[in-house]
Parts: structure tokens; C-alpha cells; sequence
């Protein structure tokens, strides 16, 4: 399994991003989400939302119809 980005969001998009394509049977996690968290800027550090690169294309098909 090659894990490929899909993109960098704040941390509540990626989240919501990683459900969303998990609810549609793509496996999905999000890098970086807990970075800094105790210093306080974890809301200004993107999450990565990382899919198998298998399923990149259909995961940016899902992420863009949903905008």
C-alpha cells in the first residue's frame, strides 16, 4: 500500500474528509493532527489526509463533489 496526499486541511476538514471517505469504503487518515497540540498551535498546522494511491482519483472525485 503506497499512500498518496489528497491535500492539507485545518484539522476539522480533514476529520470530516477522512469520515466522508470512509463512509464510501476509501480508507483514509489524517497525518499531522495532533503536531504541536500542546503548545497550542496545532489549529495552525495543515493536516495531510492521506488515501492508498489506488484510490486517489476516486477519492478527489468524492472531496470535490462534496464542495
Amino acid at each position: 500500500m503506497a499512500l498518496a496526499e489528497l491535500g492539507r486541511y485545518n484539522r476539522f476538514e480533514a476529520h470530516i474528509i477522512v469520515g466522508r471517505l470512509e463512509s464510501e469504503g476509501i480508507p483514509a487518515i489524517a497525518f499531522d493532527a495532533e503536531s504541536s497540540i500542546a503548545e497550542g498551535s496545532a489549529f495552525l498546522i495543515p493536516v495531510r489526509v492521506m488515501v492508498d494511491a489506488d484510490d486517489l482519483a476516486e477519492a478527489r472525485r468524492i472531496v470535490d463533489t462534496a464542495a
